[in-house]
Formats: structure tokens, sequence, C-alpha cells
């Protein structure tokens, strides 16, 4: 293996040992906050749930990107 394919999955696997449990605290946290009144969102209004739940997923995607690159140049700049 080489040293740039080496460096890479060791990256990869640091992110996603970050962004995993970002992921998942957030499933939760969602789902505790917003869960019930997304539910009877999605049962008396399917249109407005269905484009509240493409900005959540936006949403997600974005704050959880931003944040684990902020954590990797973090880590980034301890190590070297």
């Amino acid at each position: 293996m080489t040293k740039g394919t080496a460096r890479t999955l060791r990256a990869f696997a640091i992110e996603l040992a970050i962004y995993a449990p970002l992921v998942v605290a957030y499933f939760f946290l969602v789902l505790h906050l917003l869960g019930e009144w997304l539910y009877r969102l999605e049962i008396h209004h399917r249109y407005m749930y269905a484009g509240l739940a493409i900005l959540l997923i936006i949403g997600q995607a974005v704050l959880l990107e931003s944040l684990t690159t902020f954590l990797i140049r973090l880590l980034r700049g301890r190590s070297e």
C-alpha cells in the first residue's frame, strides 16, 4: 500500500468515526424534539411534510459536514 493510499484511508476512517455518532445524535435529537409534530404534519399536510423533510435532510448535510470539516482541521492541526 502506498503512503498516499494509507493517508487517505486513515482520513476516511477518522471522518467516519466522527461523522457516524453525529448522525445518530442528530437523528435522535430530531426524533425527540420534532417527532410528534412531524408525525401530525405528515398525517394532515403531506406536501408540507415532504418539503420540510427535504429541508431537514439538507440542513443535516450542511451542518454535519461543516462540523466534521472543523473537527478534522482541528485534529490535523494538533497532529502536524
